[in-house]
């Protein structure tokens, strides 16, 4: 379903170029959910951002439901493809509301029976009609994130990005969402790439992920062996034992690597 060969970005030029993403390739299945791994700045979304169209400036090759991407994008692939972003307020116009935010790519994609199908997205998501017109300071953390779901749902893309959908929510919250996420790729065969720094996110909801570090991935590997402690890079072992809670010994241990 989706392929990425030997992307690679760069942002600035001269002496001030930062190679963001070096050389990544993966591949997803139709079906399943591929997790992205690895500390602020490893180059995870800016991988994911690239995937989604919303960074031009890209060398590679990438493939999307059989589709070569290239700089511009088809309305097919927009509709085959939707992202989640981490910040939920940020991510809904403030002055809008839930009816307009869920209408709106019904709307650009020149779908019949919005009302049906905005009834019918907020169901899905765990949400009553109540909703619709409230605006989204209206709503908590956690039904804000269910809103943007919805509006990546409402077209019915087989393919869904998304982008640390959890860390900006209470860990109250961030179980509850990471279950609505799991139940709709169950029962619509959805795709996913999940981007997070929390191994305990991605091995909840992902059947394999790849791990980065400055911008390369260093490791893929199967959440059953993540699960059993068994990565093979130091990275990844590093990454991992950070990821059990604070140990000084781990600190007196960390290694760079680049």
């Amino acid at each position: 379903m989706i392929e990425v060969q030997d992307l690679a970005i760069t942002f600035g030029r001269g002496a001030r170029a930062v190679r963001a993403v070096r050389g990544v390739s993966f591949a997803v299945a139709e079906g399943e959910s591929f997790g992205l791994v690895g500390e602020s700045g490893s180059g995870k979304s800016t991988v994911l951002r690239a995937v989604a169209g919303l960074n031009r400036d890209w060398a590679g090759h990438m493939t999307v439901a059989g589709e070569a991407l290239g700089r511009k994008r088809s309305t097919s692939f927009y509709r085959s493809l939707q992202m989640v972003f981490q910040d939920p307020f940020g991510s809904l116009h403030p002055r809008h509301t839930i009816n307009d935010i869920l209408g709106e790519p019904l709307t650009i994609h020149r779908f019949d029976g919005a009302e049906a199908r905005i009834l019918r997205a907020l169901e899905e998501v765990g949400l009553s009609s109540e909703y619709r017109f409230r605006f989204p300071h209206q709503l908590s953390g956690g039904q804000r994130q269910r809103i943007a779901i919805a509006r990546a749902l409402i077209i019915n893309p087989p393919i869904m990005l998304l982008d640390e959908p959890t860390s900006a929510l209470d860990v109250s919250v961030q179980a509850e969402i990471l279950n609505l996420l799991k139940r709709l790729r169950r029962e619509h065969n959805l795709t996913y790439i999940l981007v997070s720094h929390d191994l305990s996110v991605v091995a909840h909801l992902c059947d394999r992920l790849a791990i980065m570090n400055a911008g390369r991935i260093v490791e893929e590997i199967g959440v059953d062996a993540l699960r059993k402690h068994e990565p093979v890079h130091p990275y990844s072992k590093q990454l991992l034992r950070a990821s059990r809670g604070y140990d000084r010994s781990a600190v007196d241990d960390l290694e760079w690597f680049d």
